[in-house]
C-alpha cells in the first residue's frame, strides 16, 4: 500500500510540468502574434496605406480634344464644337417627376428622351449623373442655369462634339465619327483605355477612321475623392490630355464644292489630280450624304433612305467603284504596241464595223465602221476594230504590263475606306480564278477595256496624270500631319518620248478636232485647251437579234441597264497641270454625260473659281451660263485663324 505523502508529491510534479508546457505555448503564441502585428503595422504599413488610399482616391480618364482636319488652304473640314447638355443626379433631385416637369417647361424634351432618362436613372446608382438632353442651344442652357434653384439635381455641362461644317461635300473623304461599338473593341488586340469611356467616339469611315490613332490624342487624368459607396466628394487634381494631331489634306474646298454641285443628282465620281505631284485636289462622289447625321445618331428612316437608294449615296465611288474602263483603256494598248514596235503610226487598219475571230464576231461601236483608220484617228474616233487588231498583235501580257506601269490594277495607298485594287488580267489569273485557259477573244475584249478589265476612277486619274507628266506620280491625299509635310515621290516613268507624244496628240484631237468624240465639250480658250478620251462601258450583253433589229438606245432602257459613261483628260495640253476623271454610272455615252462635267471641273481648277463664259465655245455660252447660275455653290470659306485643338 502506497503512502499518501508520496502520492501527493508525485501529482504536484505532474501538474507543474503541464503548467510549464501550457505557459510556454501561450508565451510562444503571444510572441508570434506580436511579431505578426509588428510585420503588418511596421513592415507593410506603406502597402496597406496605399491600398486604403486607392479605396478612397479614384483616377478617371479625361477624353482629349480630337485633332482637326483642314483642306489645303486651311479651311476646316472637321472641327470640334462646344456641346451643351443638361444632366440630372437622382439623389439630389428629390421628386424626380416634379423636377422633370419643370425642365420640360424650359427645354423641349421628346417623350422618348424622358423615358430613356428614367430607365437610365433606375438602372444606375442614385448619385450617377444621367443625360436628359444633348446638343442644346445656348439659350436653352442659359434658361436652365437661371432657374437652377428650382431645379435641384439638374446641372448644365459643356463638352466637345464633332462637326462637319461643309456637310455633304467631303462625306466620302473626311468620313465621320461614331460611338465605340462592341465590334470595334473585339477587333483590337490592345484597345486604348479611352475606348472604354461611355459614348466615346472614334472614326468610323474615311480619313477619320484611317488616321484614328493620330487624330484621337492621349487621355488626361483627374484624381477624385470618393466615399465608401463611390460617391464623388471632390476633385483633387487634374492633368489635361494631349490633343490629337491636326491633319491637312490636299483637297481644295471650293473645287470640291463645285465638283459635287456639277455632278448634281447623277450617280457619279469625279477626281481632279495635280499631274506633277499627285495631289488630289477634288474627289467627289454623288449622290452624297450629311455626315453630321451619323455623329448625332442617324435615325432609322434616314438610314433606310440611304441604303435603299439605287444610286448608292453611302458608297465612295472614286475609290470603291470598279468599272470596265472602256475606250479610256485604248491609250494603254496603243502605248504597249508602240513601245514594242508592233505598230507603225502611219499604218491603217480597215474597219468595216466588225472583226471576225475564232468563230465570233467582235463589233465596233459604229455599226457601219470607220474605214481606214490610223493610230491617231483610232483614238480620236474611238475605233474598236483597230484595237481588236493591235491587241491581238501585242498580247495580253504586254498590255497588262503597260496598264500596271500606268497605275491600273494596283491598290493606291490612301487613308480612305474600301480602296479597290481593280483588275488587269493575265493568263495565269484566268487559269487560277476561272479554271479555264486564256483565249483570243479575251485579249480582243481587253483591247477595248471590256471583258475582265476593271478600274476605279482613282486608278484612271493616276493613269491620266502619268500620261500627262511621264512621271510615276502617286496619289496623295494627306498634305501634312501635325505640321509635318507628307513626302512626295514622282520619279520619271521612262515612256518612249515619240510614243507618248503620239498618244497625247491623239487625245488632243479627241477634244479639239471636229470628228473627235469629245469635240462638243472642247475648251475655247486656246491656252487652256484639254486633251482627253471618252469611254463607254457596257453593263449588259447585246444579243444577235438586237443587233439585227437595231441596238436599243440608252435612253430607251431602264436606268440600271444603261452603259456607264467615262471621260479622262488633262489640261493645258501643252503644259499639263491637272488631270481629271469622270465616271457617270449608267450615264450612256462618255461624250454626252461625262465629258461636259470634266471640262467644267477642269476650267474651275485652271481659273481658281467659276469659269468665265469666254472659255467656252460661243454657241454654248448662253446655255452654259444658265447651267452655272443654277448651281447651288457655297460662299468661299475663310481659313481658320487659329487651329485650336480645344
Amino acid at each position: 500500500m502506497k503512502r499518501p505523502g508520496r502520492d501527493t508529491e508525485e501529482s504536484t510534479r505532474r501538474i507543474s510540468r503541464r503548467g510549464l508546457i501550457l505557459g510556454a505555448a501561450q508565451v510562444g503564441f503571444v510572441g508570434l502574434l506580436a511579431a505578426r502585428m509588428r510585420h503588418l503595422q511596421v513592415n507593410q504599413a506603406d502597402q496597406f496605406r496605399l491600398l486604403a488610399e486607392e479605396n478612397r482616391i479614384n483616377i478617371r480618364l479625361i477624353p482629349p480634344a480630337r485633332g482637326l482636319i483642314f483642306d489645303r488652304n486651311g479651311v476646316a473640314l472637321a472641327e470640334n464644337r462646344q456641346n451643351y447638355r443638361i444632366v440630372m443626379v437622382r439623389e439630389e433631385a428629390g421628386d424626380v417627376d416634379e423636377v422633370l416637369a419643370r425642365v420640360q417647361k424650359l427645354v423641349a424634351l421628346p417623350p422618348a428622351d424622358i423615358e430613356r432618362a428614367r430607365r437610365e436613372m433606375a438602372r444606375r446608382s442614385p448619385f450617377v449623373p444621367v443625360t436628359l438632353a444633348d446638343r442644346l442651344e445656348w439659350e436653352e442652357v442659359a434658361a436652365v442655369a437661371v432657374n437652377a434653384p428650382a431645379l435641384p439635381g439638374v446641372t448644365a455641362e459643356v463638352g466637345l462634339s464633332r462637326h462637319y461644317p461643309l456637310q455633304s461635300d467631303f462625306a466620302h473623304v473626311v468620313g465621320y465619327v461614331g460611338p465605340v461599338s462592341d465590334y470595334d473593341l473585339e477587333r483590337l488586340e490592345d484597345p486604348d483605355p479611352l475606348l472604354q469611356i461611355p459614348n466615346f467616339q472614334i472614326g468610323k469611315y474615311g480619313v477619320e477612321a484611317k488616321l484614328e490613332t493620330r487624330l484621337r490624342g492621349q487621355a488626361g487624368t483627374k484624381r477624385i475623392e470618393v466615399n465608401a459607396v463611390g460617391r464623388v466628394m471632390r476633385e483633387l487634381d487634374r492633368k489635361d490630355g494631349i490633343p490629337g494631331d491636326d491633319v491637312q489634306l490636299t483637297v481644295d474646298h471650293g473645287l470640291q464644292n463645285f465638283t459635287q454641285a456639277r455632278m448634281g443628282v447623277e450617280s457619279a465620281a469625279t477626281i481632279v489630280m495635280d499631274v506633277n505631284n499627285g495631289d488630289i485636289l477634288a474627289m467627289g462622289s454623288s449622290p452624297s450624304f450629311d455626315p453630321n447625321k451619323f455623329v448625332r445618331g442617324i435615325s432609322v428612316p434616314d438610314y433606310r433612305a440611304l441604303t435603299e437608294n439605287e444610286r448608292r449615296p453611302l458608297a465612295g465611288k472614286p475609290v470603291q467603284g470598279l468599272y470596265p474602263p472602256g475606250s479610256t483603256f485604248k491609250m494603254v494598248v496603243a502605248l504597249a504596241a508602240l513601245e514594242e514596235g508592233l505598230v507603225d503610226p502611219e499604218e491603217t487598219v480597215w474597219c468595216p464595223g466588225h472583226l471576225d475571230r475564232a468563230g465570233r464576231r467582235f463589233h465596233c461601236w459604229r455599226r457601219g465602221g470607220h474605214g481606214h483608220v490610223s493610230l491617231i484617228d483610232s483614238i480620236k474616233q474611238s475605233c474598236d476594230v483597230y484595237y481588236y487588231d493591235i491587241a491581238e498583235r501585242v498580247g495580253i501580257d504586254k498590255i497588262t504590263a503597260m496598264a500596271q506601269r500606268l497605275g491600273l490594277g494596283l491598290r493606291h495607298d490612301l487613308p480612305l475606306s474600301g480602296i479597290a485594287e481593280g483588275l488587269t488580267p493575265t493568263r495565269a489569273w484566268k487559269e487560277r480564278r476561272r479554271g479555264a485557259a486564256w483565249v483570243v477573244g479575251d485579249t480582243l475584249n481587253a483591247g477595248i477595256g471590256q471583258g475582265f478589265v476593271l478600274a476605279s476612277p482613282l486608278q484612271l486619274a493616276v493613269m491620266t496624270a502619268r500620261l500627262a507628266s511621264d512621271r510615276a506620280v502617286v496619289p496623295r491625299l494627306v498634305k501634312s500631319v501635325d505640321g509635318v509635310e507628307t513626302p512626295v515621290s514622282a520619279p520619271p516613268l521612262g515612256l518612249q518620248p515619240e510614243a507618248l507624244a503620239l498618244v497625247r496628240q491623239a487625245m488632243f484631237a479627241v477634244s479639239n478636232e471636229r470628228r473627235g468624240t469629245a469635240y462638243g465639250s472642247r475648251i475655247d480658250a486656246e491656252a487652256l485647251r484639254m486633251a482627253g478620251k471618252t469611254g463607254t462601258s457596257q453593263v449588259r450583253n447585246i444579243t444577235t437579234e438586237e443587233r439585227r433589229q437595231g441596238v436599243f438606245r440608252n435612253e430607251d432602257l431602264p436606268w440600271n441597264r444603261r452603259d456607264h459613261a467615262l471621260f479622262v483628260a488633262f489640261a493645258p495640253h501643252d503644259a499639263p497641270r491637272y488631270a481629271v476623271t469622270v465616271v457617270v454610272e449608267h450615264g450612256g455615252g462618255g461624250s454626252t454625260a461625262a465629258a461636259p462635267i470634266a471640262r467644267d471641273v477642269l476650267l474651275y481648277a485652271l481659273h481658281g473659281g467659276v469659269p468665265p463664259l469666254e472659255s467656252y465655245p460661243s454657241g454654248q455660252r448662253r446655255e452654259i451660263g444658265d447651267m452655272l447660275d443654277s448651281l447651288e455653290l457655297r460662299a468661299p470659306q475663310r481659313p481658320s485663324p487659329v487651329r485650336s485643338r480645344a
